[in-house]
């Protein structure tokens, strides 16, 4: 993830989650949390796909959904959710997925 400030420069980049192979555990809560401690008024999500294919998933859509919202409660916005492939990145916020 990467935390920004009102005018968007980077406050920090920060790995909050690993998975593995096939699926990985994110917690709302918990990037609610760091976002508050850290001050964000902003956010980018990005995560890689081990297929190396960055086509973005429904469960990726509607984890987007999630995290925009609860976000959205404490003020942060989510600029963007970057999907990253072996040779590409696909980005929600250019398809229209925010």
């Amino acid at each position: 993830m990467l935390f920004l400030d009102a005018q968007h420069h980077l406050i920090r980049l920060e790995e909050m989650f690993r998975g593995t192979l096939t699926q990985t555990s994110v917690y709302p809560r918990e990037v609610v949390k760091r976002s508050l401690e850290l001050h964000a008024s902003a956010v980018i999500l990005a995560h890689n796909h081990p297929s190396n294919v960055a086509e973005p998933s429904r469960a990726d859509e509607a984890l987007t959904q999630t995290l925009a919202n609860a976000l959205r409660l404490v003020d942060v916005r989510v600029l963007d959710h970057l999907v990253v492939g072996k040779t590409e990145v696909v980005s929600f916020a250019e398809r229209g997925l925010l």
